[in-house]
């Protein structure tokens, strides 16, 4: 038994793990601030110490006032107090900015329920980053004064590895708490923890939820000692069930000392953990339903964010203004809906007493003022925002009171319903028309909802929406469905559009030029290639065949795209073309990462361009010759893959875990594969062709095959850039399927194989 004293292994590690993951984490959350709002980036002052810890506290605590209904005015007359001079800049303007791009920049940390913890914990590592004087309680004032914040003080927080000294312990492994026990229970634990079994499934339970944890290597360290708790105690309960008395005893035992085990090192530690921590660890952890944080996810992805006007607190932006002349004119006073990642109810003031009640509505939690229709029975049959008037003559007060139908059968309605659950508080908007019939906004107000009513709501939503739609990763369609009243009429303007760019863009110009367009890969060549693509997805050819089919198939490709590139280099220089690619169901979100990571291997760039008639899109960059060897993989691996999916659910899917997921885990293996295997093949045909260039001198160009393959790319990216002058990085790839590592397995076996590929970044996954 470990007791107190030098700190261990394990509190070094969880501490270190702790601290880059901070440092990281803030690093993000700056380049946010850098990208999203760049003009109030610029203002920072300097003299708080290290620049990226103060933009991660900004973005933040901007992020924070947003969820919490401030206004924007509101959130400018604090950063006048952080900012030296910040006054004589327009503050407001930057803080509107900045606002409008939070939520499509796809930083979870800045999403409304998850803002005020990650405000807090970092103006908690930025108070430690500080030097402080003699006189803290001077240094606290003066802090909270230049952030117009309570800064967080000492507590568990600083060093949760520590909270389980209190039981004359430190952070410990499993088998190093039970080392201290009785030689059969320590025997017994120690192997059960040390079978391949037990490391195998406590590597793919720690991989399904890394994802969750946002890097977080302390969290992960916490992940495996839980899942090797839970891997212990399921090997005692199903030995117990056919055991001898003597030995149901004995497991008993063994029970009973894993519970010591959760309870006096593990559970402290957590208990110990900031808010976002302890959100990140619990938004982990999976089962046969989806979570709160899945569908909120997608819900997110499914949304157009609104522009800079929707926070102007002055007046109301075109699109509301639009939403309540409409109700207005239907006789509807009340609705709901979203801004950014912020929950918002409506409501159309028509009366002066109505008017003096919502101005005098403090935003306190009551089941009166802020009722929800979830589908069981109807508290109450009110559908006007005020109580009723029992007398017109009688002098009252009315308590105001806002009724909000959330349909069963609507995806929007009831991911919006979670979202209110998750952040624990509405945004209420008061709105009143003018004698000149336009619209104006009375107030706007943080309207808090009972906890017992949060948790009422998001039980139901997630009830009905497992059942409405089953994979998150679906709806965003069926929210797209929803808002669908009949055929788009810019459908025909959009195709057209997308015509004229593709032709546009095989020219390389916006406008027509003399020289004609490169025709690509010869026929010759594409016949050969497309006969060995034929042949390895031939399902009678063995994986070594299809193996090497694929193999020579690459390898003529990308031979034949570097040689037409020294070509290019001599002779008159080939101009980069872009073009539209449409992918189709199944698995269209997969489907748009491969094609991605095939065209980045290949010299290609990619861009999801977002939005909701796009996201089965994906817009393509490089010369012709790659681009089209791009899409000839992309079609033969895309088949491969589909089959491949469904050939390793049936041979490999755990019992009663959720196919489509385990599908899609199943898939990002595969792609981090094959991939890597292209990437090789490249590389080898480019250290071919150097060797060629060295023997027979210095080439008609003079110049290096990495140099002028070098020079290509850049070109493709200007050209991107050109296109597309701000984008947004995705948000990491989330999957619960245990699949990954068969994908991995089948993809090296069956397909092209090779080393892991890089992170997400390396890759064109950007979205415009």
């Amino acid at each position: 038994m470990t007791v107190s004293g030098t700190d261990g292994p394990a509190e070094k590690e969880f501490r270190q793990g702790r601290a880059d993951w901070l440092e990281i984490r803030a690093g993000d959350l700056a380049a946010v601030l850098e990208t999203a709002g760049p003009r109030l980036y610029r203002l920072l002052p300097t003299d708080l110490g290290d620049l990226t810890l103060v933009a991660a506290v900004t973005v933040a605590r901007v992020a924070a006032d947003g969820a919490r209904a401030q206004s924007v005015a509101g959130t400018a007359r604090w950063l006048e107090r952080l900012i030296p001079r910040g006054h004589l800049h327009d503050l407001e303007e930057a803080v509107r900015e900045l606002r409008s791009r939070l939520a499509a920049s796809g930083e979870p940390a800045l999403w409304s329920w998850n803002a005020e913890g990650w405000e807090k914990m970092l103006l908690w590592r930025w108070r430690w980053s500080q030097s402080a004087t003699e006189d803290l309680a001077h240094d606290l004032a003066g802090w909270r004064v230049r952030w117009s914040a309570d800064i967080p003080g000492t507590g568990a927080v600083d060093c949760p590895e520590w909270a389980p000294r209190r039981h004359g312990r430190q952070l410990i492994t499993p088998t190093e708490f039970v080392a201290g026990e009785p030689e059969p229970l320590r025997l017994l634990a120690q192997a059960v923890l040390d079978a391949p079994g037990t490391a195998a499934a406590v590597q793919d339970a720690v991989l399904v939820r890394e994802e969750h944890l946002q890097g977080a290597r302390h969290l992960a360290w916490l992940v495996e000692q839980e899942v090797c708790v839970e891997q212990l105690e399921a090997w005692c309960r199903r030995h117990q069930a056919t055991g001898s008395e003597s030995t149901q005893a004995f497991l008993a035992e063994l029970s009973e000392v894993v519970t010591r085990y959760m309870s006096l090192v593990l559970q402290p530690v957590t208990d110990a953990l900031s808010a976002c921590e302890r959100a990140l660890l619990d938004e982990s952890r999976h089962g046969a339903r989806r979570s709160a944080v899945d569908y909120l996810d997608a819900f997110l992805d499914a949304q157009e964010q609104p522009g800079e006007d929707a926070w102007r607190d002055e007046r109301l932006s075109a699109d509301v203004e639009r939403q309540v002349r409409e109700h207005h004119e239907l006789g509807e006073t009340t609705w709901h809906g979203m801004l950014g990642t912020v929950p918002v109810w409506y409501r159309i003031v028509t009366s002066r007493e109505e008017r003096a009640a919502a101005l005098a509505y403090s935003g306190k939690p009551s089941t009166s003022v802020l009722r929800v229709r979830t589908g069981a029975a109807i508290q109450s049959v009110l559908s006007d925002l005020f109580g009723g008037l029992s007398d017109e003559n009688e002098e009252w007060y009315p308590e105001p009171g806002i009724e909000i139908d959330y349909t069963s059968d609507s995806a929007f309605d009831l991911c919006a319903l979670l979202a209110v659950s998750q952040l624990g508080h509405a945004r209420l908007e008061f709105m009143m028309p003018c004698a000149d019939g336009r619209f104006q906004r009375l107030r706007s107000v943080r309207a808090r909802v009972r906890e017992d009513d949060t948790f009422a709501w998001r039980r139901w939503a997630l009830e009905v929406l497992s059942e409405l739609v089953p994979d998150p990763e679906d709806l965003a369609d069926l929210i797209a469905r929803e808002g669908e009243d009949g055929p788009d009429e810019s459908d025909a303007e959009d195709a057209k559009t997308r015509s004229d760019d593709r032709v546009a863009s095989d020219s390389g110009t916006s406008a027509p030029v003399a020289r004609p367009a490169r025709e690509g890969l010869p026929e010759a060549l594409l016949g050969k290639v497309r006969g060995l693509l034929r042949k390895a997805e031939n399902s009678g050819a063995t994986e070594v065949e299809a193996r090497a089919y694929l193999d020579k198939a690459t390898e003529l490709m990308a031979k034949y795209g570097i040689e037409q590139a020294m070509l290019d280099d001599v002779a008159e220089p080939e101009r980069p073309v872009d073009r539209i690619v449409d992918l189709y169901p199944p698995y269209v979100k997969e489907g748009r990462r491969l094609l991605a990571r095939i065209g980045y291997v290949m010299r290609c760039r990619s861009v999801y361009p977002g939005g909701k008639d796009n996201r089965h899109r994906v817009h393509l960059f490089g010369f012709e010759t790659d681009l089209q060897a791009t899409e000839v993989l992309f079609a033969s691996l895309r088949l491969q893959m589909l089959e491949g999916a469904d050939r390793a659910d049936r041979l490999h899917r755990p019992e009663r875990e959720d196919a489509r997921a385990y599908k899609r885990s199943w898939m990002l293996g595969f792609i981090r594969e094959v991939t890597a295997r292209i990437g090789v093949a490249q590389q080898t045909a480019k250290a071919t062709a150097e060797e060629g260039t060295e023997a027979g001198g210095d080439g008609a160009s003079g110049r290096s095959v990495a140099l002028v393959l070098a020079d290509r790319t850049a070109v493709v990216e200007a050209r991107l850039a050109g296109k597309y002058p701000t984008l947004n990085k995705l948000r990491p790839t989330k999957f619960k399927g245990t699949g990954y590592w068969q994908g991995v397995a089948d993809g090296r076996d069956a397909d092209i194989g090779g080393a892991a590929f890089g992170e997400e970044s390396q890759a064109a996954k950007l979205t415009h």
